[in-house]
């Protein structure tokens, strides 16, 4: 059964990962590929280093009206909930990452990696924001990952 579950397990990984690269690399309307800026320019266009900025201007959004609803609910859900799953399968694959400490080390890399390579690759923006709100996502999941439950099916 353990061996079902690894197996099962292993083959829906792949599949979050085809997702997750189509969503991060290969599905961005806002892609800024043909804009001819450089790529200095790009960076200083397209990056965000200000903590909660782009958070609190979508929860502005929401409250005033100024923007459609489905904007910042899909950007703030969206990115919270982006990398849930990778707070269960990292420590699954990964025995190290059962630490809170390791995850978090692991997760910061693997999201870092992927803002400056969108940023780099132009296929979207560096967002310190949606690098907190992946990480709170990853966080929830690991969570999820250390409840007994989980442990017991899983583990």
């Amino acid at each position: 059964m353990k061996k079902a579950i690894k197996v099962i397990f292993s083959m829906s990984f792949i599949v979050y990962l085809f997702v997750l690269a189509m969503l991060l690399f290969l599905n961005r309307a806002g892609s800024t590929w043909s804009t001819g800026l450089s790529l200095l320019e790009t960076i200083r266009f397209n990056s965000n280093f200000i903590p909660f900025k782009t958070i609190i201007t979508y929860i502005q959004a929401m409250f005033d009206g100024s923007m459609n609803a489905d904007i910042p609910i899909k950007n703030l859900f969206g990115n919270l909930f982006m990398f849930l799953p990778m707070g269960i399968y990292l420590p699954f694959f990964i025995n190290k990452a059962n630490k809170v400490r390791t995850f978090i080390a692991l997760m910061t890399i693997v999201l870092l990696l992927i803002e400056t390579i969108q940023l780099i690759s132009r296929r979207g923006s560096f967002d310190i924001d949606d690098f907190i709100l992946n990480m709170i996502g990853a966080l929830i999941g690991f969570g999820i990952w250390r409840l007994k439950v989980v442990q017991r099916i899983l583990g």
